[in-house]
């Protein structure tokens, strides 16, 4: 029978459900090796075939593991709590959880019918009460923690309680707030519990405290930088402003250096790391300070100084002005009455920008002048203070000091806003046209480091700084501690009350801390998240609980754990479990989360070991970033008349420059080869049912243009179409045959019909003209067995190095040459169903059983063994040439020495006719190459 694609898809779908294939085992004799793909969230729109192209990848690579003999855990879950699902229960009343279930419900038919490995007994969904139990359960422990720097480690929170009670806070050296108290002993002893609270709640790595957010009034929600674009929310486009607000955030910081030295250690593209190299943006440098000039304005301000980090401290006799954040807390104080005006105005505008902007905008100028100095430590020089937006309060200190001579945009502001240029190096040059960074010549106009090089000034300024107790040399990251609340329903609860405005957490045996049932989605009319709406929901009928809920990043921070002891109901994994399977091997998804889930996820693995919970310090080994696969949009020209309005006439690409046009996109779907099918584009757009068609040799032939996969191009191709024309099997080879995975390549179904004759033809070998099941027993011939390790070996090496898209053309290769060679021995095709098997697992599954192997059993078999001998080349095919001109070639023993070829050339019946009776005068025979008469 022909090659029925369903029928057979379908069979062994079923069977491998049936059959659990694909479930791993905790603790075998084989070696381990997990593969994870990030998991998706369910959208309500499905698959399009972009999304499937990672899972592909990673399900090959699984079923090659498996015949190489490893115990592979490959599993699959849903990253289902999110903004979309919470946005449509607004728009529609409907809960979350009933459009999450229908989404995943669509999702995992459509992961079903492309026939990956999974193994679904471990499935996992973050919005699962059994699942973030434990999400829950890793914020208390973080909130009962702190980082000790002696250590370099979390610990739990009962050992520094205990230095206080020992010590006080004299030699703590913690990631903590800066406001933290100089605390005796005695005074640890004669605090009240809540005062003790408040304190540890400074050292805590997850703690509340007020922040400057991106708010978006429209969504009622802090959105995290990676949400904005643009002064404008991703979901909905909605404004988002600075806003600052008493938020949930986790001490990442503290965990900068490690996270920066663990880049060295994984196999990760070069890029995300870097990125994440710049998000912890490392510098060393010194810390300063600026002692705010007395008035009767500052008398009563907290502090006297205002911090600056810099990692020049050697030009900071040329600082001409020093600027603070807009958003930072001492600009209101600080702020003359003669500038607030201005002051709140360009305060007001700064909101209206995210901090990703900001920081991008490089080329505005803009501040204002608060009508405050402070004192140059160093000069003893009043120094004005201004605000601008490039300044931000959440990086370093939010201060910053302007040297106009040695930095762009400090001199770019200098100059826009009329303020002094000091050369501070006498090799500076040009000052008036452009600043000048360098660090090379000696000083000047720089007091007690006049004459001196860069080196020796650092070093002189630093010891300075300290001795007068005025700054020291630091260490820096530009990482901020990460916010972790959301004014938000669909997400996980935070297990916190409130008594007497502190936070504590609930006991671990009242976990998980379920969502409770609400009227509405939206904040309350008081403007409380929506949790506010719930009635009655106390703690213990009596305290408030936290209403904000997690953000999307924390239920995917740790999950890959959960898939290695998926229904453990007393621990998030079991000791066995993690000390199996211990980190994931191969970790394959897209390089947007290099900055947030990547960076979060290794954040919580650090701390999980730092308590002993898990036993590496990275969670994934190797990761590999999926391109992306992108729109091939199709367009119908409409022709326009002279006023620009358009017609019921649509022409032709061809013919499109003969008229005015305008180009309107097309659905993909009903489009084959470029051209339209225009019945169906009448019942797509019914406006145009009684339009001309200007044709081209009878067809209308669309523009093409490649752009962004989405729904509003209307060149999104869906998956379960393609399935139903040509199968699974065809679907999964052509997208590996696209191109390399990492790079980004346009969708063309057009070709996919190639793909599925190989596999036609590949089912063709098995069978004889009358599609009779027909293989032999007898013993292959050499050049059988030739080109079938040609493909052992070069599938092998492409999928060890990841390079599918060319293991799909060797395929097509060898089955070319054993279709020519009439191949139809058992040996040969066992063998290349095996090694063709992760890619067409379907088709190979049910040739395997018709080879009269045991069902099912393909997935543990062993690869085939690649043998190097039947490779070697026994003969040679010379190029025979008469004085210089190639006659024929002549196949000869590859054994024969020189003596040997020429004998055997000069004996051939053809070359004696060429040489028409002479004797060569000459023969050059240059072994394993060519052989030359000279007559």
């Amino acid at each position: 029978m022909d090659y029925q694609f369903k029928d057979i898809e379908k069979k062994w779908q079923n069977f491998w459900a049936e059959h659990k294939t694909f479930q791993a085992e905790t603790n075998t004799e084989k070696p381990k090796f997990y593969i994870l793909d990030m998991f998706p969230y369910p959208s309500g729109a499905g698959l399009h075939v972009g999304h499937p192209l990672g899972y592909i990848a990673s399900d090959i690579f699984s079923r090659y593991k498996r015949l190489k003999g490893f115990n592979v855990l490959h599993p699959m879950g849903y990253d289902s709590f999110g903004l979309p699902a919470e946005q449509y229960a607004i728009q529609t009343g409907l809960h979350p959880a009933i459009t999450t279930e229908v989404n995943i419900s669509t999702y995992r038919r459509q992961l079903d019918q492309i026939g990956f490995s999974f193994d679904w007994s471990r499935e996992v969904r973050t919005s699962d009460p059994g699942y973030y139990k434990w999400t829950q359960w890793i914020f208390m422990q973080l909130f009962n923690s702190w980082y000790n720097l002696e250590t370099d480690m979390a610990e739990d929170i009962t050992t520094l309680i205990e230095k206080f009670n020992a010590e006080g806070s004299a030699g703590i050296k913690a990631v903590c707030d800066e406001d933290v108290r100089s605390i005796l002993p005695s005074d640890w002893a004669t605090m009240s519990f809540e005062d003790r609270q408040i304190e540890l709640l400074k050292y805590r790595l997850t703690y509340l405290r007020e922040s400057t957010v991106n708010w978006c009034p429209a969504l009622g929600t802090v959105l995290a930088n990676d949400e904005v674009i643009g002064g404008f929310s991703e979901r909905g486009g909605h404004p988002v402003e600075q806003k600052k607000m008493m938020q949930w955030s986790m001490r990442i910081s503290a965990y900068a250096e490690r996270l920066l030295q663990g880049l060295d250690t994984i196999d990760w593209p070069e890029p995300v790391k870097e990125m994440q190299r710049n998000w912890i943006g490392k510098s060393v440098g010194a810390s300063v300070r600026f002692e705010i000039e007395q008035t009767a304005l500052t008398a009563a301000l907290p502090a006297s100084y205002i911090e600056v980090f810099t990692t020049r401290v050697d030009t900071i006799f040329g600082v001409s002005y020093l600027v603070l954040a807009p958003e930072h807390e001492l600009v209101a104080s600080l702020t003359t009455p003669a500038q607030q005006d201005q002051v709140l105005q360009y305060i007001a505008q700064t909101r209206k920008k995210s901090e990703l902007d900001r920081m991008a905008d490089t080329k505005t100028v803009s501040g204002v002048f608060t009508g405050s100095y402070v004192i140059n430590p160093v000069s003893g020089e009043r120094i004005p203070l201004w605000i601008a937006d490039y300044v931000l309060a959440g990086y370093g200190t939010g201060a910053v000091m302007g040297v106009p001579s040695g930095d762009q945009r400090d001199w770019a502001f200098a100059t826009y806003f009329g303020l002094p240029i000091v050369q501070i190096l006498d090799s500076q040059q040009h000052l008036d046209v452009q600043a000048d960074p360098t660090k090379e010549g000696v000083y000047v106009n720089s007091g007690f480091i006049n004459g001196m090089g860069y080196k020796e000034a650092t070093e002189t300024l630093n010891a300075w700084l300290e001795e007068k107790q005025v700054g020291k040399a630091k260490v820096n990251y530009r990482m901020r501690d990460a916010i972790f609340g959301r004014q938000r329903y669909w997400g996980e609860p935070i297990p916190v009350y409130f008594k007497h405005g502190l936070p504590y957490l609930i006991k671990e045996e009242e976990l998980p801390l379920v969502l409770p049932e609400i009227d509405k989605y939206l904040p309350t009319e008081s403007g409380e998240p929506p949790l506010g709406r719930a009635e009655n929901w106390k703690y213990h009928k009596e305290y408030e609980y936290e209403l904000s809920t997690m953000p999307g990043w924390a239920g995917s921070s740790w999950y890959w754990y959960r898939y290695m002891d998926a229904h453990n109901k007393h621990e998030f994994a079991s000791n066995e479990a993690i000390g199996y399977w211990k980190d994931v091997d191969l970790y394959i998804g897209g390089a947007e989360h290099a900055t947030g889930h990547l960076l979060y996820s290794r954040f919580w693995n650090k701390f999980l070991k730092d308590l002993g919970y898990v036993i590496e310090e990275e969670p994934f080994k190797k990761l590999i970033n999926q391109g992306m696969i992108q729109g091939r949009s199709n367009f119908v020209y409409r022709v326009v008349d002279e006023e620009g309005r358009g017609t019921n006439t649509l022409v032709s690409a061809g013919l499109k420059n003969q008229y005015k046009t305008t180009a309107l996109h097309v659905d993909v779907n009903i489009v084959e080869n470029e051209v339209l099918n225009i019945p169906k584009f009448k019942q797509f757009r019914p406006e145009f049912q009684d339009a001309e068609f200007i044709l081209e040799n009878g067809k209308y032939i669309c523009g093409v243009e490649v752009e962004k996969m989405s729904k509003s191009k209307f060149n999104v191709v869906n998956p379960d179409v393609l399935i139903e024309n040509y199968g699974a099997d065809t679907l999964r080879m052509y997208e590996m045959f696209l191109g390399p995975l990492e790079q980004s390549k346009p969708w063309n179904t057009n070709g996919i019909e190639g793909v599925f004759k190989f596999l036609r033809k590949f089912w063709r070998l098995f069978h004889n003209e009358q599609w009779v099941f027909t293989v032999t027993d007898q013993e292959p011939s050499k050049a059988e067995f030739k080109a079938l390790h040609k493909i052992i070996k070069k599938v092998q090496d492409d999928i060890e190095r990841f390079s599918f898209n060319t293991s799909v053309s060797a395929f097509m290769i060898a089955v070319n040459e054993l279709t020519d060679l009439k191949c139809n021995n058992k040996k040969i095709l066992s063998d290349l169903t095996l090694v063709l098997s992760p890619y067409a697992p379907h088709i190979c599954e049910e040739l395997w059983s018709l080879l009269g192997h045991e069902a099912g059993s393909l997935s543990h078999t062993p690869y085939p063994e690649y043998n190097p001998e039947y490779l070697l080349e026994d003969e040679f095919n010379y190029p025979i040439s008469v004085n210089g001109k190639t006659r024929l070639n002549l196949s000869l023993s590859a054994s024969l020495d020189v003596a040997e070829i020429e004998a055997a050339v000069l004996a051939n019946e053809q070359v004696q006719k060429y040489l028409d009776g002479k004797t060569p005068k000459k023969v050059i025979v240059v072994k394993g190459r060519i052989v030359n008469l000279v007559v």
